[in-house]
């Protein structure tokens, strides 16, 4: 393929779209370099770190306008190891999980594989839709995912209700990787709303996040007093203890504790979630819009209401090779615009989290259509 260089002007300020690592704003690793000296490198045990820590669990719950008795709890692994987590220590007998993309798929496969556990029920959908959750009286935990990170999909997230409005009794675990901080949520609706900072948080990953209920916390409590072995690192009682404290229970990344606060420190003081997601929002009706007027891509996910606002995933007609532009973006600095690579579709994927200009996202659609002019 003959190189296509785009013109600076049609250039975004920044190229980076990518669904995680997302971009880290300026801002935030400034305030990081400000601190370095004294901050990483230290203990974090001590006041130094302890502080961020505390920084970040009272930025989540002034972001998500937390109800008397929730707690933020965190520690490391991301969400890959909360799966594992929430397997041990949340699921009492019998869970129900939603499936309907790599990672949404994830949860189910780990409480399938406990032997303490019996099969949970696992509904199923197509790429590019989801599932609704079922209210049935022998569930204990409802595992559901905000957005599918590997698809573009994203669903309301509610309790489940039975046929006469009675609210089902399991908890509803949230997966929220991708979702929290970009698209709005009644976290009252929610019993485990989990996540990592590297999508709308701008930050590195390897660490998590939980918002807990009352009776989220008092599940692991009794789960946690039973015969049932948990491994150390996956026992959730550890980590509520040690965020209590303001810590984790072993060392966490100090740079992605700190550009964390920042990001969410940003996002309260201009407003809190409501504008955060409305960033996700102008930059996804950009995104939407135009691929439905284009003559040669079109929004993977037919219904408007379950396209993700913060990362759009945009097929391309027959004979427009999607692999050929995230190339020749890339060779002008925009990254990152890959499809998820087992979903195996003629498409690309663009992250559109708070901390990414809407303004950059309007300008990316022009370069997409500035080098399929060109690729012919």
């Amino acid at each position: 393929m003959a190189s296509i260089e785009l013109p600076k002007e049609l250039l975004p300020a920044d190229g980076r779209f990518g669904a995680g690592p997302s971009k880290v704003r300026s801002e935030a690793l400034a305030a990081l370099m400000a601190v370095a000296p004294t901050y990483l490198g230290t203990s974090h045990r001590q006041a130094t770190v302890k502080d961020v820590v505390g920084r970040v669990r009272k930025g989540v719950s002034e972001l998500f306008s937390l109800p008397e008795g929730y707690e933020v709890v965190l520690g490391n692994g991301g969400s890959t190891a909360f799966w594992d987590i929430a397997t041990f220590g949340l699921i009492e007998r019998k869970s129900q999980h939603l499936s309907f993309g790599e990672f949404s798929s994830k949860f189910a496969q780990s409480s399938e594989m406990a032997p303490f556990l019996e099969d949970p029920f696992v509904i199923t959908s197509t790429a590019g839709t989801h599932p609704e959750a079922i209210a049935q009286s022998d569930i204990d935990l409802y595992g559901l995912t905000h957005n599918e990170t590997s698809t573009g999909v994203m669903m309301e997230i509610a309790r489940p209700r039975f046929a006469d409005g009675s609210v089902a009794e399991g908890l509803v675990c949230v997966d929220a990787t991708s979702a929290a901080g970009g698209i709005r949520v009644d976290i009252t609706e929610t019993d485990i709303y989990y996540f990592a900072p590297q999508k709308c948080f701008g930050s590195d990953g390897g660490l998590w996040t939980a918002i807990m209920s009352p009776k989220a916390l008092e599940r692991a409590k009794a789960i946690g007093a039973s015969e049932r072995y948990i491994p150390p690192f996956f026992d959730l009682n550890i980590a509520i203890d040690n965020s209590r404290l303001d810590q984790t229970y072993n060392t966490p990344a100090l740079v992605t504790l700190l550009l964390f606060a920042e990001q969410l420190e940003w996002f309260n003081t201009n407003g809190g979630l409501e504008w955060s997601a409305s960033r996700s929002d102008a930059s996804s009706s950009t995104l939407y819009a135009w691929a439905e007027a284009s003559t040669v891509a079109t929004p993977f996910v037919e219904k408007p209401e379950e396209r993700s606002r913060v990362v759009g995933t945009i097929d391309f007609a027959e004979g427009i090779d999607a692999a050929a532009i995230a190339k020749a973006l890339r060779a002008n600095g925009i990254v990152d615009t890959e499809p998820y690579r087992k979903l195996g579709r003629n498409q690309l994927r663009i992250s559109m989290f708070p901390g990414i200009e809407p303004s950059d996202v309007e300008k990316l659609t022009t370069c997409i259509d500035y080098v399929v002019e060109r690729l012919g």
